[in-house]
């Protein structure tokens, strides 16, 4: 597998594509308005971009280049449709590809969030499993995130996606292949706050659609 190094706007369309593949499948391969509603959304989004249809454009082009997307025309329709190939340009797994996704979607995020965001991907059995995944991410022969060390004022480290380079290089990154042996186990109170803040994200979500 190739190493890949994503810009920020291609992260974007990456993720973008991934999430509405899982989530919304009856409404997928994307055409390009819809795409670039999908980047510039502001549920679920951390950062939330406002990009121009010229940067989406741009940023399919380099996706495809490195194999991770493909840009299509299916045979009586006049728009050109954008689809994602992330499991075969990245060889990931189904469920690795949702924990990518909503890292390049939501940048750093505890394993904790990662499962509850996930939900509305794939179905997770346990925190555990979640962290089994991420771990294979990490442990790849060329890995696609990282745990990093927990920083002063956070309860858990938090994991990030390495498609686009170290976004806070002030910042220790543990070893890939092992994760941190000191991370704390999530407390009840914590998965709850996080599973409440998951809610209502699917919530704006649904009435961003509805809308």
């Amino acid at each position: 597998m190739p190493f890949v190094e994503l810009t920020q706007i291609e992260a974007r369309v990456l993720g973008a594509l991934i999430e509405k593949h899982m989530t919304t499948p009856d409404h997928y391969p994307l055409t390009t308005s819809s795409l670039i509603s999908a980047c510039n959304q502001t549920s679920n989004r951390d950062p939330v971009l406002t990009l121009s249809e010229g940067e989406v454009i741009e940023g399919m082009d380099s996706l495809r280049s490195q194999g991770l997307a493909r840009t299509v025309k299916r045979s009586g329709e006049r728009a050109l449709k954008h689809l994602e190939i992330a499991d075969e340009g990245l060889d990931i797994s189904r469920e690795q590809k949702a924990l990518l996704a909503v890292l390049l979607l939501r940048g750093p995020q505890t394993s904790g969030e990662l499962r509850l965001r996930t939900e509305r991907y794939v179905s997770l059995d346990s925190l555990e499993d979640a962290e089994r995944i991420l771990e294979s991410m990490a442990s790849a022969d060329i890995p696609v995130a990282v745990l990093l060390d927990r920083v002063p004022g956070q309860k858990e480290p938090r994991w990030m996606h390495l498609l686009g380079g170290d976004p806070m290089p002030d910042r220790d990154v543990s070893d890939p292949a092992e994760p941190s042996p000191s991370a704390p186990v999530p407390s009840r109170l914590d998965l709850l706050e996080a599973q409440v803040v998951a809610l209502q994200e699917r919530v704006s979500d649904l009435e961003s659609r509805l809308e």
